[in-house]
């Protein structure tokens, strides 16, 4: 996880030194370094024994989720006091033995819940002097360990929680609070599953862990290289094309590295030369790195750790996340490749002569192969299978491993009949590029660990932790078995692939390597827990929405900037995941609640991503963004510029969440498969637009109104609703008094917006306004009834009278004694998708009038 650091120490920092940091500064020699690598081993291989089917086939081992995550937990917090040093003046070449007692204790401490399981749950609630002093001992200790992994930010606002809840009654005005006595405090946060050992640990324990080692595995491979070298081969010929490069090798790399600036080193050590080499600024090389990098997280299959707490937090399936997620991701790549190339037309880059010699039809051959390999493998993989299961029956399992292995020998013997991948190797003259059909065949093999991962989550809907466990036994096979196979295959003798010794310490150093880029995130969602439970201990949530809302003056919009500007504030010093957890948990339910009271439906979703987004962007954001800052100990440029420049590449990915909340389209929510297309269509050409807005370039040097007529090209064909509801409202007001003709008059599923007046869940009188899906009924009384609602008159006004229990009327929030203002029914109205043609008429208005320029200035130079 990403820590804070000053300028002055960042321009003094090389990019190796910040990867040290990224996961344990310290680098002890002897029985030490032994011990330290060990343990890491051990967590691996606890963390894949408690995710595999094995402890349920032999009967031991069986854990449930509160010993899993005291032992989780247990090795993080040992594993930080050793590799991470108390303080810049402390020796990094050995471990303090104080550092080794705090280390123990604190492991100690956490354990205590594994060793004591059976005692505590004979009593719940109930503490004895022994769970006391654990509590009091382990939650210093992992706050120390937060300091020394995370920094200063994310232990203070633990602490400034833990003060709140003790110090509730001296509290002002409406912070105060009946106060938390400090045994009841010690058993919240420490001993129940309310505070550090809850949700977000228990994410980290069952599926984040598994992902984290994944990546490293693949790492370990060969796969990082492989991803690096096949964009290179693919797009280095083009204008920019290093750059361009960069985006999709570091959008590859993204998909299975767990941090920002790993992914800025792992690929720019060899990108930024190149972009360089071609007339990119040092800061600009940079910043394209950065803005690559970071979006890693977003991309599915695999996101970052925040994209699993939100299975949790929002309550539907992963499958569902990377639906919701895939198509901002995509878009936003799209747009950042095209960001590159507008950034080459300014510079007045040619692309190589090695483009320029290659024939269109041998470009778009090569292309349609591509293209034609992967969905052929798409469609075996999904038919085969989907063929074999049934007809192996209970031999599925060894159907499918023989079926796997056969394709791995397969790839592997394309893979020998081939060139090995070249060195990285930035100073390669450019005219030297591999070539794309050796690169693409001498790799395949690495797909085959990704393909049983996206099956696994996709098709065969098994839990994250479950498919990332499968995926990362194939990959295990793969180091194993892929140097001593290639050697067999490989007949001419001209390469040594090495021996099965070699991988096995490929193994070795995978497994560790995964295990240490975990102590990070471990700490910072138990630490986060804390927050979390200081939160549901004392309602300070509740306080907090108050608050903000009167900041936003009830406005939505002011709201979501006021959740990004803390998201971003936040990030400067908290981790993303840490980040996600306390934003969300403070923030996510105030902006549905305000969008409710002013008829926006805003799924939770929605929001959660919304928080997401803004978490990543402030690894960009000056003065305090880590991947910057690795990126220009790379490109040897200025690391406050290089945020700039990322920070202003990234506005296309700060604009995408403000643009989902108004327009869940974009999330393909309620979305069918050719709506999703087009969609995806107009939402593509809409981000290249606001790009080309933003970056001052489209076919020639934008003339500032030509920027602003993009900007509302782009705006347009994002939410064409936003002008339909201008000229007509989209809803009309019936008397609430005939509700039951209204309800007559409607279609089952047809919605039916309410505008209530009263008091909440929570005894504040407020306006509200819900959305009720029409039921079946025959008549408008027998879909009032399916509703749960009953109403009565008084002084020419309607009120609530019976909520029925478990109805949708509860389950929107109705309560006894509301008044219901107003109904509205959605109108017939022109659909929203035909505003997309003035818009593009305009488009083509900006398209012709720089046409005109660009010919006249030919003409100028061509005289």
């Amino acid at each position: 996880m990403d820590k804070p650091m000053s300028t002055a120490a960042h321009d003094a920092t090389s990019a190796e030194e910040l990867i040290a940091q990224d996961v344990g500064a310290r680098l002890p020699g002897g029985i030490m370094e032994k011990s330290i690598a060990s343990l890491a081993l051990l967590w691996s291989l606890f963390q894949l024994w408690i995710a595999s089917p094995l402890p349920f086939i032999v009967g031991f081992g069986v854990m449930n989720d509160t010993e899993t995550r005291a032992i989780h937990l247990g090795f993080a917090l040992l594993l930080a006091f050793l590799v991470f040093p108390a303080f810049k003046r402390s020796p990094r070449d050995r471990v303090p033995v104080t550092d080794i007692m705090f280390g123990l204790i604190a492991c100690a401490s956490s354990l205590y819940l594994f060793v004591m399981y059976e005692a505590l749950a004979q009593r719940p609630g109930t503490l004895t002097t022994g769970d006391f002093v654990t509590a009091l001992i382990g939650l210093p200790l992992l706050l120390e360990a937060a300091r020394r992994v995370l920094g200063p930010a994310l232990p203070i606002i633990a602490i400034v929680f833990i003060i709140y809840s003790l110090a509730g009654p001296w509290m002002p005005g409406i912070l105060s609070h009946r106060g938390v006595q400090l045994d009841a405090l010690a058993n919240h946060q420490w001993i129940t599953t309310e505070g550090v050992f809850g949700i977000a640990l228990g994410v980290s324990t069952s599926f984040v862990f598994l992902f984290v080692l994944f990546g490293a595995l693949l790492e370990r491979a060969g796969a990082g290289h492989y991803f690096i070298q096949l964009a290179f081969s693919m797009l280095g010929h083009l204008r920019g094309g290093p750059a361009k490069a960069a985006v999709v090798a570091s959008g590859l790399t993204g998909l299975i590295s767990g941090s920002s600036i790993a992914n800025v080193v792992t690929t720019g050590t060899f990108t930024i030369p190149m972009m360089r080499k071609v007339g990119f600024s040092a800061e600009k090389a940079g910043a394209v790195e950065v803005a690559s990098s970071v979006n890693g997280q977003i991309m599915p299959p695999v996101m970052g750790a925040a994209a699993f707490l939100m299975v949790e937090y929002v309550g539907i399936p992963y499958v569902e996340i990377i639906k919701h997620a895939f198509l901002p991701a995509a878009i936003s790549y799209i747009a950042l490749l095209y960001i590159v190339h507008l950034e080459a037309l300014k510079l007045g880059m040619q692309p190589l002569e090695t483009a320029q010699s290659k024939p269109w039809l041998t470009r778009l051959t090569g292309f349609a192969f591509g293209v034609t390999l992967v969905s052929g493998l798409s469609m075996a993989v999904y038919y085969g299978l989907g063929w074999l299961k049934p007809a192996l029956g209970e031999y599925a399992l060894q159907g499918v491993a023989l079926l796997l292995a056969i394709a791995y020998l397969g790839l592997l013997r394309i893979a020998a009949n081939n060139e090995p991948l070249p060195p990285e190797d930035p100073n390669q003259p450019l005219d030297q590029l591999p070539n794309t059909r050796q690169v693409l065949l001498s790799g395949l093999h690495y797909l085959l660990p990704v393909v049983v991962l996206v099956w696994c989550l996709m098709v065969e809907r098994l839990s994250p932790g479950l498919s990332a466990f499968w995926g990362s036994v194939i990959l295990v096979v793969i180091v194993l078995t892929q140097r001593p196979l290639l050697n067999w295959m490989r007949k001419d003798g001209k390469h040594n692939y090495g021996s099965f010794k070699e991988g096995c310490i490929d193994l070795r150093e995978g497994l560790v390597a995964g295990a240490r880029n975990m102590i990070g995130i471990g700490i910072a969602t138990a630490t986060a827990g804390i927050i979390v439970g200081a939160v549901s201990q004392t309602g300070v949530g509740l306080v907090l929405a108050d608050l903000v809302e009167m900041l936003s003056m009830g406005n939505l919009l002011l709201m979501l900037l006021l959740t990004a500007v803390l998201s971003l504030i936040l990030g400067m010093g908290l981790p993303t995941t840490a980040n996600y957890i306390v934003v969300s948990s403070l923030l996510a339910p105030v902006i549905v609640t305000l969008g409710e009271q002013h008829g926006l439906i805003v799924p939770l979703i929605a929001v959660h991503l919304f928080v997401f987004y803004f978490g990543i962007m402030a690894d960009v954001t000056p003065p305090v963004g880590l991947a910057s800052f690795a990126a220009a100990a790379v490109s040897k440029g200025d690391p406050i510029k290089t945020g700039l420049t990322a920070f202003y590449y990234s506005l296309r990915t700060a604009a995408l969440p403000f643009l989902f909340i108004f327009n869940t389209d974009l999330l393909l929510i309620d979305v069918d498969w050719a709506h999703g297309i087009a969609i995806f269509i107009v939402s593509t050409v809409a981000m290249l637009i606001f790009a080309a807005a933003t970056q001052g370039w489209f076919l020639t040097r934008n003339k500032w109104y030509e920027g602003v007529l993009l900007l509302l090209v782009a705006f347009t064909l994002f939410r064409p609703g936003y002008w339909v509801d201008l000229v007509v409202d989209p809803y009309q007001s019936t008397n609430p008094k005939v509700m039951t003709q209204t309800l007559e008059s409607l279609e089952p599923g047809d919605v039916l917006r309410m505008r209530i007046s009263g008091e909440d869940s929570v005894g504040k009188m407020r306006e509200f306004s819900v959305l009720l899906e029409v039921p079946e009924g025959q008549s408008g009384q027998d879909r009032l009834d399916a509703l749960g609602l009953e109403t009565y008159q008084q002084d020419e006004k309607t009120f609530i009278d019976i909520v029925a229990f478990a109805s949708p009327a509860e389950a929107a929030g109705l309560q006894f004694d509301q008044q219901i203002i107003d109904v509205r029914i959605t109108v017939e109205r022109v659909r929203k998708e035909w505003m997309w043609i003035p818009a593009l008429l305009l488009f083509g208005l900006v398209v012709a009038m720089q046409r005109r320029r660009v010919a006249k200035e030919l003409r100028l130079a061509s005289a």
